[in-house]
């Protein structure tokens, strides 16, 4: 099946209210412009410079979401355009972030990467600190949080769930509280495998590569 008819099928079997997110990392620009062609506008990197060389080659209305670790010193190479950074895990960060933007004049979308799974091999911040990273962001000008992201461990249906719906309890208790620059629209939580978890336990942005592009293939 083409790109593009299974970017539709899958499409048309997702609530409207999800937002889904063709993850491009590795694929060419003719497979991206393929899922383009029939109504994709959302596509994920997860690294800044394949990020930069697909944003100079493809259409302007694109909506890039950064997805994967974001290092500080790469920060001034995307202000201005992506749409959605996933990945704000430290204040470090934060700081960063803030004060690249703010030379720019422009205002930063975040999403807070949580390491639900407490996993020293991933990035994202510990659930015991994202109060301290919201306290900083409320003294941000050029910095707003607009939900969650998670990658969770690798593991059975069962586990899946779990960590999906601790990050939905999560969500929903952020939501509960009045904070400066930070609002809870998104939780951007599923992959190819567990996507459809993901939803059922009420993610609202999931990100998919495979399951749209077919197999990555990592030698090209």
């Amino acid at each position: 099946m083409a790109i593009g008819e299974v970017y539709n099928n899958i499409k048309n079997k997702i609530p409207e209210n999800v937002t889904l997110i063709c993850v491009s990392k590795t694929r060419q620009i003719h497979e991206i412009k393929e899922a383009y062609a029939s109504g994709a506008r959302d596509f994920g990197e997860n690294k800044v410079q394949e990020l930069m060389e697909k944003y100079d080659n493809l259409s302007g209305d694109i909506r890039w979401h950064f997805i994967g670790h974001l290092q500080t010193n790469k920060v001034k190479y995307i202000v201005g355009k992506v749409h959605l950074i996933h990945s704000l895990d430290s204040i470090h960060l934060l700081k960063e972030i803030e004060k690249r933007y703010a030379a720019k004049d422009e205002i930063a979308n975040v999403l807070i990467q949580i390491n639900i799974g407490k996993e020293a091999t991933k990035t994202g911040i510990a659930v015991e600190d994202i109060s301290l990273l919201i306290e900083a962001c409320e003294e941000c000008n050029n910095i707003k949080i607009k939900g969650l992201m998670a990658t969770i461990p690798i593991g059975n249906e069962e586990s899946c769930r779990k960590y999906f719906t601790e990050m939905k309890s999560i969500f929903d208790n952020l939501k509960t509280f009045e904070y400066k620059n930070v609002s809870m629209e998104f939780l951007s939580l599923g992959m190819s495998k567990d996507y459809k978890i993901a939803l059922e336990a009420g993610a609202n942005m999931i990100r998919l590569g495979e399951s749209i592009f077919g197999n990555r293939d990592y030698k090209k």
